[in-house]
């Protein structure tokens, strides 16, 4: 890729600090389980560029820190149904340097794009392998060993990956995924100032001159909408200041608009997964077959010719998807949704001017395939100023247009320096969510032509200056809105044993006050009169579970009742209900160890459960747990009509 006028996704920023956090799905900012206020690893899985504070810990299945991955507990959310049902996710954040501002009625003094992104594999369920995506049991970087050699054998190749791969270190992208990157000329088109920048592949940019590793993460891939190359990510939505750009942005994005990229062979005749060449000339003229590639939700090996294949329909397509060398049948991503960005406050890491956090429903997709995913979110904030055209400015402005920390003279004995870091003039910032699970309703006898909304809770224990930029624990939607005849409602959370907040704190202050066992996540679920209450009903007097039924859940019931399902969110999941005769050990009757009145010994993670509702009109709750005055009100609302 040579002369470009480039869409620079990272576009001129003059400041040093800015960040963006993922409230819901709880974001990681590279955490895992730090018993400490700051992250251990900021180079963990990727580059965020955000303060050491931010994120959330994995969540715990149980009263106890999770030792192993199969104690982590992944959100589970449920795919959209094969007789037209819709899943509905809400993505809360918040963004430091403001969004959304228009210049003609509402200026910012910045422009911003938020873009969220998701990438999938198939669940193998219990047989993990070294390829599947992973949390990681520690807060090391993944392996990597370099190889300069242009000749690398295929042998010489593979046992160098085998001696990288530990399943104990988490994974988010591929080991060749980083490898090809590192080996891939840079986009030699692109304005890169005066950096100086250490070498001519893709892990060089403005943003990372020296080629810092992070997991096994491309920077250039990180640092700029829409990438010009295959990617595994594919896009939801793009959040902008400037509407005027959503054609492009949708037009260019990877889900419509196929990618070349160059292959080349072993003598074995088996495809490298990586090439020097960025362009079809460059490869071409150097032994390569430049391949054009499609970005798929699924691959659906059931249509295996290509006619039954196009015979299905205009959402599937017979073409070669990233990282296969032969066509097969995929089915269509849906272009990204492409809007006014929400405003938010310059500087101020806060609600949008409605009172709620910047946010967005998504509208999970159905996978043709039947098959469970296993996902991974991602949210990347792009922030710039109007002291040039980020939009139409490429590398021959570099070293010319602007320059580090310049001196300016201004007529007097001596000139005045500016602070400006050219690395950051113009700037990518990034939130990833730990493991989601995405499931089939065809597996799990979930209604296919319901509506799921998703309730879920957002935050961490702690007052606002002890969890900061991390916020308190809320209900994510607070307020829902449901019609008992089509919509059913996905109650679940995460949580975890680990958020102790100890020192060190970097820039903020340690601590986590609130109720029961210091560092535990709690949450739960129970009915009050009004949205002023703070007490619960007594089951006697509640009406929102009377008459509901449960169309799925992750507890042991044989036949539930509606006080089954109240007892069940009221603690958390430690009694799953009353009788024995409904789940046996878990019940009120046959448990022997009392559940805390705190909470304390109830599981740190909810499962959850689909209800369907009987009764119309508004009812109220709240967390018992963490609905403390002194720093937090954990309320919400649901609407039936």
């Amino acid at each position: 890729m040579k002369p470009f006028t480039c869409i620079l996704f990272s576009l001129l920023w003059s400041c040093c600090a800015a960040d963006v956090y993922l409230h819901n799905p709880r974001g990681t900012n590279n955490r895992l389980n730090e018993r400490s206020a700051e992250r251990r690893n900021a180079n963990r899985l990727f580059d965020s560029q955000n303060n050491n504070r931010g994120g959330y810990n994995v969540g715990d299945k149980t009263d106890k820190p999770a030792t192993t991955a199969a104690n982590q507990f992944n959100m589970k959310f449920f795919q959209s149904g094969f007789k037209g049902g819709k899943s509905f996710l809400t993505f809360e954040w918040t963004n430091q340097h403001g969004s959304g501002g228009v210049d003609d009625t509402n200026p910012h003094k910045m422009n911003s794009n938020i873009v969220l992104q998701f990438k999938c594999q198939s669940d193998p369920g219990k047989v993990q392998t070294l390829e599947t995506l992973r949390n990681g049991i520690n807060t090391n970087t993944p392996k990597f060993t370099a190889s300069r050699k242009a000749d690398e054998t295929e042998n010489e190749y593979k046992a160098r990956k085998a001696k990288d791969m530990d399943q104990n270190r988490g994974m988010h992208e591929s080991w060749e995924w980083y490898d090809k990157c590192r080996r891939r000329e840079r986009n030699q088109g692109l304005f890169t100032a005066d950096q100086k920048l250490a070498g001519k592949e893709s892990i060089f940019t403005r943003q990372n001159p020296t080629g810092t590793r992070r997991g096994y993460e491309c920077p250039e891939e990180r640092d700029y909408y829409p990438y010009w190359h295959p990617t595994d990510w594919k896009d939801i939505a793009v959040l902008t200041s400037d509407v005027s750009r959503c054609e492009y942005y949708k037009k260019h994005s990877f889900n419509v608009e196929p990618k070349g990229e160059c292959v080349e062979y072993y003598p074995s005749g088996a495809r490298k997964h990586w090439s020097r060449h960025n362009n079809a000339k460059d490869c071409t003229e150097n032994g390569g077959k430049w391949t054009t590639f499609t970005n798929f939700l699924d691959k659906v090996k059931q249509y295996n010719t290509k006619q039954n294949c196009l015979s299905q329909g205009d959402r599937f397509v017979w073409a070669i998807p990233h990282g296969d060398e032969k066509p097969m049948c995929l089915a269509k991503l849906d272009e990204p949704y492409c809007g006014q960005g929400p405003w938010t406050r310059d500087n101020h890491l806060g609600n949008t001017p409605e009172g709620v956090a910047p946010n967005f429903t998504w509208t999970i997709p159905l996978f043709p395939s039947g098959e469970a995913q296993i996902c991974i979110f991602r949210i990347r904030y792009n922030i710039s100023t109007d002291d040039y055209d980020g939009w139409k400015t490429n590398s021959s402005y570099n070293n010319e247009l602007i320059q580090q920390n310049p001196a300016v003279d201004i007529g007097g004995s001596s000139p005045l320096k500016l602070a400006i870091n050219t690395a950051q003039f113009g700037r990518t910032f990034q939130d990833r969510s730990h493991i989601i699970r995405l499931s089939s309703r065809l597996t799990e006898s979930v209604p296919q032509e319901k509506n799921i909304f998703n309730l879920n809770v957002r935050g961490k224990r702690g007052n606002i200056v002890q969890v900061y930029p991390a916020v308190e624990y809320d209900f994510v939607p607070n307020k829902l809105t449901l019609n008992k005849e089509t919509d059913v409602l996905h109650i679940q959370w995460a949580g975890s044993n680990t958020h102790n907040n100890n020192s060190p704190a970097g820039d903020g202050q340690a601590g986590d006050a609130g109720e029961g066992k210091g560092g535990t996540d709690r949450n739960n679920m129970v009915e009050t009169r009004n949205p002023l209450d703070n007490y619960p009903l007594p089951w006697e007097m509640s009406k929102l579970f009377r008459g509901a039924k449960i169309s799925w859940t992750s507890l042991e019931f044989k036949s539930p009742k509606a006080e089954d399902i109240a007892v069940s969110l009221a603690t958390a999941g430690y009694y799953s209900c009353l009788r024995k005769s409904t789940c046996n050990k878990d019940s009120v009757e046959a448990k022997t160890t009392k559940m805390d009145s705190l909470l304390n010994n109830a599981p740190a993670s909810f499962g959850g459960m689909i209800l369907e509702f009987s009764n119309t009109g508004c009812f109220y709750y709240i967390c018992s747990r963490n609905n403390n005055f002194s720093n937090r009100s954990q309320k919400g609302v649901i609407c039936i009509k």
